[in-house]
């Protein structure tokens, strides 16, 4: 199957965001058009939309083994990850504090210092690993909530959150997770999470939709008032061509993910091989990664020119660091594992994902051969 691109685009940067599948979105899309009503209101018509995005919450409560009472649709992975803090805040007022991982988006530390919740951050080295003993040691002296993601979006490591999660159950605490790099891509393992968020870009269901889990939700915990929308919990009208994209493209990449996997980590290997030998380093290579993620530290410093080198010849990758006004900084990542500012500088992220191809990742490495060699002359 062929990504619905318009132009031809070489895409490697499938953690920011996956292409749309085409199918479905157009699906919704022509549902949208003929059953436009508010899911609010109170006709047969609008219920009846209700009704779809209740189908949706129930799919993803049977897919995760989870209440589906506990379930909130939002917008963006932000917005879920919020809802996720401000859950964790308002039915645990007892923590002041949390254990969290140095490798969370900014915006869950961002949500965790908006609502007053001290963060504690965990220590880490160049695996990319949380570092278990270190928790053991924190949990000992305060069992508070841990927080730590599931896949990380740069490196793609994978946090032994089966050994966490039995840490944080013999503290007698809770473990919260992102998993907008995890859901879809890996076997993510609910059962041991009380709370979690993902979002429908990241699988392929396009923009507008993400998810936030807590268990035994309870109480209204939403950001904003004006509507009684979602249980109560996220006022606003539902986006229900989103949600079920959503929906089933998470069934799409679900049935679909072995086959994929097999593929994805031919085609890492084959990158990660290739670029090896061209004097890079793989970041974290030895530990557990997302099959279709390599965070390489190019033998370069014109970065900036090998990227735009890449684009023009229609390869989109992305740096391992944070944009700000086209001002480019160091991943904070990298440096919490002891990578140097000038070598975090130096990094670049290649994702790959369902539409890519063999002959996709062939032009790939011959155009970052080409650079390379140009840049090291």
């Amino acid at each position: 199957m062929k990504s619905h691109s318009q132009n031809k685009v070489y895409y490697f940067d499938y953690n920011a965001t996956h292409p749309p599948i085409a199918e479905i979105l157009k699906l919704n899309l022509e549902d949208y058009l003929s059953e436009y009503y508010n899911p609010s209101g109170s006709t047969r018509y609008s219920l009846r939309n209700q009704g779809k995005i209740e189908k949706v919450r129930k799919q993803i409560a049977e897919l995760t083994t989870k209440s589906e009472s506990d379930f909130v649709f939002s917008s963006t992975g932000t917005e879920a990850n919020y809802l996720l803090v401000e859950a964790l805040r308002k039915n645990f007022p007892q923590f002041s504090a949390a254990y969290v991982s140095p490798f969370e988006h900014s915006s869950m530390y961002d949500a965790l210092d908006d609502k007053g919740i001290q963060k504690i951050v965990l220590q880490t080295d160049k695996s990319g690993l949380i570092d278990l003993a270190d928790l053991e040691h924190k949990l000992k002296k305060e069992a508070l909530p841990v927080i730590c993601l599931y896949a990380g979006n740069e490196t793609g490591v994978i946090q032994p959150i089966e050994q966490i999660s039995s840490l944080a159950k013999e503290f007698k605490t809770i473990v919260l997770s992102d998993l907008m790099q995890a859901v879809g891509k890996i076997p993510v393992p609910f059962s041991q999470l009380d709370g979690f968020s993902f979002s429908g870009h990241k699988i392929g269901g396009g923009l507008g939709t993400s998810v936030t889990y807590i268990s035994n939700l309870g109480k209204s915990v939403h950001l904003f008032g004006g509507g009684n929308q979602e249980n109560g919990h996220r006022a606003g009208t539902e986006n229900v061509t989103s949600i079920l994209s959503l929906g089933q493209a998470l069934h799409y990449q679900l049935d679909k993910l072995e086959e994929k996997n097999k593929r994805l980590l031919r085609y890492r290997s084959r990158i990660e091989t290739s670029l090896e030998n061209l004097d890079c380093e793989i970041i974290a290579k030895n530990s557990p990664r997302l099959p279709n993620t390599s965070f390489v530290k190019l033998p370069i410093s014109n970065v900036d020119f090998f990227l735009l080198g890449l684009e023009e010849s229609g390869i989109l990758i992305s740096t391992g660091s944070s944009c700000k006004s086209r001002a480019r900084e160091a991943s904070a990542s990298l440096l919490r594992m002891g990578f140097t500012e000038e070598e975090a500088l130096r990094c670049v992220r290649i994702s790959t994902g369902y539409y890519t191809t063999e002959e996709e990742v062939e032009f790939l490495l011959e155009k970052m051969e080409f650079l390379l060699k140009s840049f090291s002359e």
